[in-house]
């Protein structure tokens, strides 16, 4: 079955809320969208949303790559080599996630719509459904207590947290979630590289008796060394995300002692869905859980993430809320949330339908 047409666009769309993390506010993303059509007319979505401070590519970069000659040859290719096609991909655009997942996905999407099938299934499903964070942004103690209820009311059982300004306000503001909340929530915090060693062994310390789940990239990429200080037990809380782009840094980070027991995944870092599916089998191996992120995004890449993660048996934390931050979209569909669980269907492909 060959493909007849690709087609890509750069749209830039409104943020239900801007947010703040330790390096930056944002109130709107620009979204690089590709599509492979086949000659039967099936059609294939992909998505990409790179973070150039963490991965140095930007949208608009991807969007240009989108409409080079190498993409444009993908006409005439036949889908059943989509392996050879994302193959080729990552070495015409090396160092480029970005572009490089926005055609993973399409392709994997226009494949398994070919044969009827889903990405999970296709891939073998060991996981039904997980409950996802929802993000509250480094906001003021009443601010961040006051979007916690509305998730309460919402349904969500998990926040993660954004810190790595002020410990001691973010200490005030863990201890503070879990007096007045409880148990309702379970939490995370993503300190973004905010935190120096000495800062990160107080956050530990002062947070130890309030059942935190992880630490997501606690301090600056580099510095991974400085964590070995730590103990194992103290490491194993610890997500690796800016430190982890790849399967060969994956590979390095789980080699003699490892800074981190928790590898961050999304696919925006490594290229798709077969970057994501390298680094999961290094972790595999490694006894390392995986933990999937994601930037603001369509639910078309957030999609692909959950067929994915759920594909992985080490899969055991998902913060796949980005779709949620967007006021619009390409598509609908793909996933449900029920309790705070996503969940995903059989539909072939990724089980999205175009708005």
């Amino acid at each position: 079955m060959k493909i007849v047409a690709v087609r890509s666009y750069l749209t830039s769309m409104a943020l239900t809320k801007p947010y703040t993390i330790a390096y930056n506010t944002f109130s709107d993303v620009s979204l690089a969208f590709f599509e492979v059509e086949l000659e039967n007319g099936i059609v294939g979505y992909g998505s990409g949303s790179p973070a150039k401070e963490v991965v140095g590519e930007s949208t608009a970069q991807t969007a240009a790559n989108l409409q080079t000659e190498f993409v444009q040859n993908l006409v005439g290719k036949d889908i059943r080599q989509f392996q050879q096609l994302i193959f080729e991909t990552f070495k015409q655009f090396p160092h480029l996630p970005g572009t490089q997942a926005a055609i993973d996905i399409a392709l994997h999407d226009a494949f398994c719509k070919f044969i009827g099938i889903s990405v999970a299934n296709f891939y073998g499903r060991k996981i039904k459904a997980l409950p996802t964070s929802v993000t509250i942004g480094i906001k003021n103690l009443q601010e961040t207590l006051e979007e916690a209820k509305e998730y309460q009311s919402l349904g969500f059982k998990i926040l993660k947290v954004k810190t790595g300004i002020d410990v001691n306000e973010d200490i005030e503001k863990v201890v503070k979630l879990k007096e007045k909340f409880g148990d309702h929530f379970s939490i995370r915090v993503d300190a973004n590289q905010g935190y120096k060693l000495d800062d990160l062994k107080k956050f530990i310390t002062a947070t130890k008796h309030q059942g935190l789940e992880l630490i997501e990239q606690p301090m600056p990429v580099g510095t991974e060394n400085e964590l070995l200080s730590l103990s194992w037990e103290e490491r194993k809380l610890l997500a690796a995300d800016e430190s982890l782009k790849n399967p060969q840094a994956a590979l390095k980070l789980a080699a003699n002692e490892k800074p981190f027991g928790i590898y961050n995944i999304k696919l925006m870092k490594c290229g798709g869905v077969f970057g994501a599916l390298g680094i999961s089998n290094i972790a595999n191996n490694a006894d390392i859980d995986l933990f999937w992120g994601c930037n603001d995004e369509s639910i078309i890449s957030i999609t692909a993430a959950l067929h994915v993660a759920y594909a992985c048996p080490n899969t055991k934390y998902i913060d796949l809320d980005g779709s949620l931050d967007l006021a619009e979209d390409l598509v609908k569909g793909g996933f449900d949330i029920e309790d705070g669980f996503m969940k995903i269907n059989d539909a072939p492909g990724f089980g999205f339908t175009l708005l």
